[in-house]
């Protein structure tokens, strides 16, 4: 069976490549617009508001994403669990696994809304933010958590439109709310003065106009997709399928997370805002070199779910080597174009040239070797097509947030500088490279056993 539309990509068969490419194309470009909107803010609000707010909005990032990883890996779930029904023309199951994920979007919203409102204080005082910046720290968080259904919506209904090829629809909503978000940002930020409040209550906004045209979009589709809202509900069933593979996708976020935590609570102990607004500035510059990484990571986990319920074990492997190559090759030609020019792109978020060299320091040692961190995601995107969530998150958990947590405590501890730091990046990277290409070799042959022998996969 196949849920086909002008917007879709056959992942079952023809020419892996450029379906690969056409898959990945509309995906790469929805994570450069929002980077792009994401920078717009950033350097809104660094401009024309001044370092400390620059700081304020940057500080928030480890914790947010901390927060929003485990539901957001909830829709990883999803995109797999349709994906795989996809493949293997399972049409009741996907009816109900929409409807599910829908239920689970909203619940899901409404207690994030309540932990984040409730808990940002407790966390931005846990990592030692500064004390001039703590209070426009908690202001963000609260009005950004404040959307966290309308995030979830759009994540959730993204993932359903893309487990069945469409990638298109998910980047003109993107794009649409994009552009509304900076001329927010304009508005709210330059001409109400609202600075750290205006950079937050235009992301809410614009995260709800995309979650009502993705909802708008499942609501007229004319396939099994299509979702009727009276009869969004629990289906235990297609839940525990979801949240099997979708709570250690989310965990696993929550491991990078944490790690990251651990490495803005060093940052602070420097106890500067131009340390924090450099790190602020380059880590915003860093995600544009994930561009390539989240395009071909997808379209690794989506090709695999669908052929992984259609036990297509050739293409399956095909996948890993063309995607491993992919990102490699992207990520590092970004990543170099990036460190040639730093002090140029850095100069967009900032005037102060102390800010600047601050920012260059993280470009050399985390933005150049970002290509590790892109290579490690592939095998594990290809054990989650197949059904295998834990194991790549339990190797996560030792090999990033273990290892940067040692060099971190056993290390820099004795060594205190910014490059001494961010060397735990490219250290945690190669070593789980390393342990997630040896685990994929043991998934694989155990996936393969276990089709032979007649055992469900999904």
């Amino acid at each position: 069976m196949r849920l086909r539309n002008k917007s879709s990509v056959d992942m079952l068969n023809g020419p892996l490549l450029s379906n690969i490419f056409i898959f990945a194309v509309p995906v790469m470009f929805s994570s450069l617009l929002q980077i792009a909107f994401n920078a717009a803010d950033t350097i809104i609000v660094g401009k024309f508001s001044g370092q400390q707010a620059l700081a304020a909005v940057g500080a928030t990032g480890s914790i947010v994403n901390l927060l929003v990883s485990l539901f957001n890996g909830l829709s990883v779930g999803a995109t797999i669990v349709l994906a795989q029904s996809i493949g293997s023309g399972i049409r009741d199951r996907i009816k109900v696994s929409v409807h599910t994920s829908y239920f689970l979007a909203l619940a899901g919203g409404a207690i994030l809304t309540v932990v984040g409102f409730a808990l940002s204080g407790v966390f931005l005082n846990a990592i030692g933010t500064p004390a001039d910046i703590v209070d426009g720290s908690l202001l963000y968080m609260r009005i950004y958590f404040a959307g966290s259904i309308p995030l979830l919506v759009y994540n959730f209904g993204a993932a359903i439109l893309r487990s069945k090829g469409d990638t298109f629809r998910p980047t003109v909503f993107l794009t649409i709310s994009g552009i509304v978000n900076v001329v927010l940002n304009l508005i709210l930020v330059i001409v109400f003065k609202l600075g750290v409040a205006g950079v937050a209550l235009a992301t809410v906004i614009s995260e709800t106009i995309s979650a009502i045209m993705v909802t708008y979009s499942l609501i007229y589709a004319d396939d099994e997709t299509r979702l009727i809202p009276k009869e969004i509900s629990l289906d235990t069933k297609a839940m525990l399928s979801i949240l099997r593979i979708g709570i250690p996708a989310g965990v696993q976020g929550m491991m990078w997370a944490i790690s990251n935590v651990a490495v803005q609570r060093s940052l602070n102990s420097f106890n500067s805002s131009v340390v924090i607004a450099g790190n602020t500035a380059a880590a915003n510059i860093e995600g544009f070199v994930y561009i390539g990484m989240g395009g071909f990571s997808q379209a690794c986990m989506t090709f695999t779910s669908q052929n992984a319920g259609a036990k297509n074990f050739q293409r399956i492997r095909k996948l890993l080597l063309i995607c491993s190559a992919l990102i490699v090759s992207v990520t590092f030609a970004i990543a170099l174009l990036i460190n040639l020019n730093g002090n140029f792109f850095l100069s967009f978020y900032t005037n102060d040239q102390t800010v600047i060299d601050t920012g260059m320091i993280r470009l050399r040692y985390v933005v150049f070797w970002l290509f590790l961190n892109g290579l490690l995601d592939i095998p594990s995107s290809s054990m989650r097509g197949m059904g295998y969530s834990t194991m790549p998150a339990i190797l996560m958990l030792l090999g990033i947030v273990g290892v940067r947590l040692s060099w971190i405590y056993l290390y820099w501890t004795y060594h205190p500088t910014l490059e001494v730091l961010y060397f735990c990046y490219p250290l945690s990277w190669a070593v789980t490279t390393i342990l997630q290409f040896g685990l994929w070799l043991f998934a694989y042959s155990r996936f393969v056993k276990k089709c032979e022998a007649g055992i469900s996969v999904i």
